[in-house]
């Protein structure tokens, strides 16, 4: 009799322990770039993180058979403008776990993460948006909602903006008044918990002074928090345009002693900027920059840089050659661009760069160059979760980029532990660096770990989605499995409406940083007040003490 009981006791034991995991994915790769793991183990999820890994056979209410894939962090994306159900679902299928706009960033932001609760695939993240602060600010007569970020800003705002002549957001330089309201709504960001200050200055280079721009990087600064920019003077051939432009943010971020993130360093300059990129981070700076692998760009029609004065005379662009349009597609000429764009302003145009083929290969070697996709929402709105991926009508890298990536890195010998750390680790290692929580448990594989995971093969994964009509948005294949906070979004190359995304942010605060600025309080803290005759002697007798020592100097 007693040892039946502990054959019974036994037995519960192990029954309790085969369902002690949610999911359990057997015989695959397991990679992960922090600790350079790399191995056929299995994997036990239990709450949303990873619970066990080991080569011990564990079961568990889920299986997934990974025999033959990779199993990876969850890739990351920090430049993300996927914000409707068809482009989110693309990035999904392209392996994305968490998709946070630090480019474009949002007005409003704890509304913004509000109206995401509960009801989103992927993590979701965003910064305060420099461009919508400065609508809210130069352009009073706009109407704003509860909330707005990239679909919003980029296309209703902005052609509200300019609907009087008068593009204030942009070409406005801000006076003392409109700048100490500019700062005050970025530090409301910082309170809200934005991820940090995201600036499009490219798109607003008379508008911005370069006090503006420290200032606001300032603001971030003193929350600890990362600044990010699409840069001035971005894309141009012109020396020194556009490495003056990066010079601008990076000797910011230096004296501020602040991280910072290099958006869109895929254009001329980019290797100088890396140079410097590489040496502020051997000195201990939190420094870091971003590509997506395309040969060309996109952005709404009405943007500043695409107008003849700017393509013709600064980039020596050609219309008919270099500017696509997807809608319609096919390239514009000259006539056509201007007829579009007064009729449709916010429409999204296609950019090619020729110069990009030659450093292309070049990005996937780079460390701590980070994969951003820039994906772009496809315009049909937050419920088109049903819509046909054909339907989707945008740049392919919504669809393509980690794929591409993959691809790339395959066929040109990179490592694939190195391709890993682009696309997961160190977009979580910089931003975790700078004290957002949520990032220091993720992109990684390891115990303890919150498990966003992207399964794949990494023989055949690659990108599907080009330039051409109904090939736009073809999803990637050889991604099978994605999971976010433990659940499978996609599962086998499905996408599933599983609302498994959390919100990616700081802790929400009432502790204002804000410093006004004024004149008097400059010199006040920047100056010497008060002199006194001993004072003034003390400086005397110093010029004299170098004076009387110059001679022997010299000799």
């Amino acid at each position: 009799m007693k040892s039946k009981l502990i054959i019974f006791f036994l037995f519960s034991v192990l029954f309790v322990n085969a369902q002690d995991y949610d999911l359990v994915i057997l015989n695959g790769r397991v990679m992960d770039p922090e600790t350079m793991l790399d191995r056929v183990l299995n994997v036990g999820v239990k709450d949303g993180n990873i619970a066990i890994i080991t080569p011990k056979e564990i079961e568990g209410k889920k299986t997934i058979d990974a025999k033959g894939l990779v199993v990876a962090p969850g890739f990351i994306d920090t430049h993300f403008h996927a914000l409707d159900g068809l482009s989110l679902k693309l990035a999904a299928r392209d392996g994305v776990t968490t998709g946070m706009d630090l480019e474009i960033g949002a007005i409003k932001v704890d509304n913004w993460y509000k109206a995401k609760e509960g009801a989103w695939p992927l993590n979701y993240g965003t910064g305060i948006s420099h461009e919508g602060i400065r609508i809210q600010v130069l352009d009073p007569e706009v109407e704003l909602p509860e909330w707005a970020d990239a679909p919003v800003l980029l296309g209703r705002l902005r052609a509200e903006a300019c609907a009087d002549g008068n593009c204030g957001w942009q070409d406005t330089e801000s006076n003392l008044e409109q700048l100490n309201e500019i700062m005050r709504l970025a530090d409301e960001g910082m309170l809200q918990g934005a991820i940090g200050f995201n600036s499009t200055v490219g798109y607003m280079v008379d508008g911005v002074s370069t006090l503006e721009m420290y200032k606001l990087q300032e603001v971030a600064a003193k929350y600890g928090r990362v600044s990010t920019a699409h840069v001035r003077y971005h894309g141009s051939p012109k020396n020194p345009q556009a490495p003056i432009g990066f010079q601008e943010i990076l000797a910011n971020a230096l004296v501020l002693n602040a991280p910072l993130l290099l958006q869109h360093n895929n254009d001329f300059g980019w290797m100088e900027n890396e140079d410097k990129l590489q040496k502020a981070r051997a000195q201990g700076h939190n420094v870091w920059s971003e590509y997506y692998p395309y040969t060309a760009a996109s952005t709404s029609i009405s943007s500043s840089f695409l107008q003849p004065e700017m393509l013709e005379n600064v980039f020596g662009g050609v219309y008919e050659r270099d500017i696509y349009d997807p809608i319609d597609d096919k390239f514009l000429t000259k006539e056509e661009f201007l007829e579009t764009e007064k009729k449709d302003p916010s429409r999204l145009v296609v950019i090619y760069n020729q110069n990009r083929k030659l450093w292309m290969n070049d990005w996937l070697k780079m460390p701590h160059m980070t994969v951003a996709s820039d994906a772009i929402y496809s315009g049909l709105g937050v419920d088109s979760w049903d819509v046909p991926y054909e339907e989707y009508k945008g740049h392919p890298r919504t669809a393509g980029t980690r794929a591409k990536v993959l691809r790339l890195a395959r066929e040109n010998g990179v490592p694939l532990m190195f391709s890993l750390s682009q696309m997961s680790y160190w977009p979580a290692k910089h931003l975790g660096d700078a004290g957002l929580e949520a990032m220091q448990v993720r992109g990684r594989m390891q115990e303890g770990m919150v498990a966003d995971i992207t399964i794949f093969d990494p023989e055949t994964v690659t990108d599907k989605a080009n330039y051409k009509m109904k090939q736009q948005g073809l999803p990637s294949s050889g991604i099978p499995y994605v999971i976010v906070n433990g659940k499978c979004v996609v599962e086998n190359s499905e996408f599933k409406k599983v609302w498994a995304g959390q919100p990616i942010r700081y802790q929400v605060t009432d502790d204002s940083k804000l410093e006004p600025l004024s004149k008097e309080y400059w010199l006040k803290k920047h100056a010497i007040n008060n002199i006194s005759v001993d004072d003034c002697s003390l400086h005397a007798n110093e010029h004299k003490h170098d004076h009387h020592h110059e001679p022997q100097d010299n000799k």
